[in-house]
């Protein structure tokens, strides 16, 4: 074993048990480490270690003034640079940082102070020219500690994978968080959406800009909760929709077995009718003089709440409303889905806020709501604010004093002229 010997630093700089006990060093003579994975590790847990990134990177220059690739105990392991030297190989550190980054890493036990009884550091030589005596800074510390070092590396690398998988977990509940809350709003999914994403705006917000391991685990597990609580409550909604049918179809078998009458499908909110519509569906029904049907139906109306309103026939509403075509799932709409899909598109190209959208998916129903963005997409050089203009709508239809027939009748004949004129 070899022993350090103990020096006090030259000049005003005070001597400090720390110093004597990383001069005080024992290293077996046969160790030795490559210095350059040695500094690596070091790298690692410098945060560990209390040193900063200036200091290793003074380190790292003064191990380049170590001749061998490898520290060991055999040879001389005192470097004895000048500060105009360090200087040079630090990419030009000012020498006060120099002083004031060489002190950090003598506290820190990674090197130890050798003085000269001038303060200068320098080599004696003997006869044959081999260095006898050298005055400088040692680096037995690093090799002492070099395991102790290693050990700290490989922990906080553990740490750090932990952290970056904690953060990459918080990153996609995060999404997957955000997109479900956008998805029930778009298509109309019953809950109280606006306060599940003032939740999730709440737990995003309380992680700060550079959070701990400890911070992350605890938003992630809030976001998961989140998470959880919304996928659940949309899988019972699926469920409850396939348990009792899907409604389109059946509301579309409804339409289709009469194409001529849209009255029969008309939402329940419409007190007015158009007058060649209303004339056009008493004679139907006078033809067909059927009361049980129509006491049927009439029950199915009022046992359905306001979001099982029935749709006009899409063939109709299409008729009306062609634009929309363009906006469905490959330029084509073949079902109320496509429809739904489309005016979703649509309700974000005209600047309706999602729960202006949702307001109108509760009170018209979904098949509706499409409608009359589809007809709010027809008259668009019209209206100033589409938003505003469905927000109003909505509000007249839930005190009945809105009609959707008017409106797609109108439409219908005009592109009906437009089409004569085409021609």
């Amino acid at each position: 074993m070899q022993s350090g010997t103990v020096t006090t630093p030259f000049g005003r700089r005070p001597m400090t048990l720390a110093m004597v006990a990383s001069q005080s060093i024992e290293v077996d003579k046969n160790k030795t480490i490559d210095k350059w994975m040695l500094y690596r590790a070091l790298c690692e847990a410098r945060t560990r270690l209390g040193v900063t990134d200036r200091a290793l990177a003074l380190l790292n220059a003064l191990l380049t003034f170590y001749p061998k690739a490898e520290l060991s105990a055999e040879h001389l392991l005192i470097v004895f640079p000048s500060n105009a030297q360090l200087s040079a190989r630090a990419h030009g550190m000012a020498e006060p940082t120099i002083r004031r980054h060489l002190a950090i890493l003598v506290d820190a036990g990674l090197i130890a102070r050798k003085d000269s009884a001038n303060g200068k550091r320098f080599a004696r030589r003997d006869g044959e020219g081999g260095i006898d005596d050298a005055f400088g800074f040692s680096l037995a510390p690093l090799l002492a500690r070099a395991e102790e070092i290693e050990m700290l590396a490989a922990d906080a690398a553990a740490e750090r994978l932990v952290f970056q998988r904690l953060r990459e977990r918080l990153t996609i509940c995060r999404r997957d968080v955000a997109k479900l809350i956008a998805a029930a709003i778009a298509e109309g999914a019953a809950g109280d959406w606006e306060a599940h994403h003032v939740h999730y705006r709440a737990i995003v917000d309380a992680v700060p800009r550079t959070p701990t391991a400890m911070q992350v685990a605890s938003s992630l597990d809030e976001m998961e909760l989140l998470r959880e609580g919304i996928v659940n409550a949309l899988e019972m909604q699926m469920k409850t929709q396939n348990h009792n049918g899907n409604p389109l179809q059946s509301e579309r078998h409804i339409q289709n077995s009469n194409t001529e009458s849209y009255s029969e499908s008309e939402p329940r909110f419409e007190k007015k009718q158009d007058a060649t519509l209303e004339n056009h569906t008493t004679g139907r029904r006078m033809a067909e003089g059927s009361n049980m049907q129509r006491q049927s139906l009439k029950s199915e109306a009022q046992a359905s709440g306001p979001s099982d309103i029935r749709a006009f026939p899409l063939g109709f509403v299409l008729q009306a409303c062609p634009q929309i075509v363009d906006y469905g799932p490959g330029g084509a709409i073949a079902s109320w889905r496509d429809m739904m899909s489309a005016a979703v598109v649509v309700r974000s190209m005209l600047g309706v806020s999602p729960s202006a959208y949702q307001d109108a998916c509760e009170v018209m129903g979904p098949e509706n709501a499409a409608t009359v963005i589809a007809c709010i997409l027809e008259r668009g050089g019209h209206i100033n604010s589409a938003g505003g203009y469905l927000r109003d709508l909505t509000r007249r239809a839930e005190r009945d004093e809105f009609g959707l027939g008017p409106m797609l009748m109108a439409l219908s004949r005009t592109n009906a002229g437009v089409r004569r004129a085409a021609s």
